[in-house]
């Protein structure tokens, strides 16, 4: 048994909070330090309550020479952080998994037109390796720095990857709406987040211009060999957590709903926390919340033909932490489900 010391790098977001409630539970994960750029020294627990006795611990200053003792870290944090912060840790000793957007994108020019950013430095982009864990197994072995995808694009591309792949559906006219708790908006308070301006009321936001259309876009030449322009938007929802992406595709010629159904769960046979659900009475987020499961659906409307395709993940766990820590198994050469197979939170 490996017992493996591990760092996290903004643990105090959304995304390093649930970081921590899963590796606290990881049969394989020993020690877990807590490292800040601004509140070094502060008992960890007296901000977050419910952490009291599981996590009392002061947080540490970042220094490299710390972190390069431990066996993984995390960064959690906002981006453009990362593109500064990662490149003196690269190759000194622990392998490196990003949960910003600052390593996705292989092309820095387009992170710098969507992310407004700048971006990291090129040699350190070109070692990164898309962390999409179902399609890149291999290459996240073997990576040094892992890019864990953003949270829509994980419920987008596991739902329509293997269709695009299977020549099923045809790439260039997806039109994708997708739409996400609040808590995709991270934890600190904006005026589109307050309560009074998001109960109750169903909003659009950055209409055609998400800075997760590239990286779509890449992970769909990357792995299905497609290269596409895809129409893709964001709704936030009055609910907490949860993603649901509704992806409406053409079929090609012949193709029925059940050689679509059956091309899912042929492609994520051996994968445990992609399910394929056949009815659509039985796909909601409630059925993943806190959990690392992906669910799909997918219906041929032969009206139209068609296909609508839905994928469902928890925004902080598939979608963030529990993705992360999956990649970390693959790495370690544990089971990806260590530390992560837990029932999803129904109510």
């Amino acid at each position: 048994m490996k017992e493996l010391k591990v760092g996290i790098i903004g643990a105090t977001g959304y995304g390093g909070l649930e970081l921590i409630r899963f590796l606290h539970n990881h049969p394989e994960v020993e020690h877990i330090e807590l490292f800040t750029s601004s509140s070094a020294g502060e008992t960890f627990s007296t901000r977050f309550g419910h952490l009291v006795s599981i996590h009392d611990k002061p947080l540490n200053e970042i220094n490299v020479d710390t972190l390069s003792t431990f066996d993984v870290v995390f960064t959690s944090t906002p981006s453009g952080v990362t593109s500064e912060l990662l490149p003196p840790l690269v190759g000194v000793g622990p392998k490196l998994i990003d949960l910003s957007g600052d390593y996705r994108l292989q092309d820095p020019s387009s992170y710098e037109k969507w992310y407004k950013k700048k971006p990291a430095p090129l040699e350190i982009i070109q070692q990164s390796v898309y962390g999409l864990t179902e399609w890149n197994e291999k290459n996240i072995k073997e990576a040094s720095v892992i890019a864990n995808p953003g949270c829509y694009p994980t419920a987008v591309l596991l739902s329509i990857l293997p269709l695009i792949k299977n020549e099923l559906i045809d790439p260039n006219y997806l039109v994708i709406d997708a739409k996400s708790g609040i808590s995709g908006a991270g934890i600190k308070p904006s005026q589109t987040t307050h309560f009074s301006e998001a109960n109750e009321n169903l909003s659009i936001y950055k209409i055609n211009q998400h800075q997760h259309i590239p990286e779509i876009e890449q992970a769909i030449e990357m792995f299905a060999g497609a290269k596409t322009n895809i129409t893709f938007n964001t709704h936030l929802v009055p609910m907490t957590r949860g993603i649901l992406s509704t992806t409406y595709a053409p079929v090609h010629a012949g193709v029925t709903n059940k050689q679509l159904t059956e091309c899912l769960i042929e492609t994520y046979r051996d994968h445990p926390f992609v399910r394929v659900i056949s009815e659509a009475s039985a796909v909601g987020t409630n059925r993943v919340k806190g959990s690392n499961f992906c669910d799909i659906h997918v219906k041929l409307d032969e009206r139209t033909n068609r296909a609508t395709i839905v994928g469902v993940i928890d925004n902080l766990v598939k979608g963030a932490a529990g993705q992360a820590i999956q990649n970390m198994n693959v790495q370690m050469n544990l089971p990806q489900t260590s530390g992560l197979h837990v029932v999803p939170l129904f109510i």
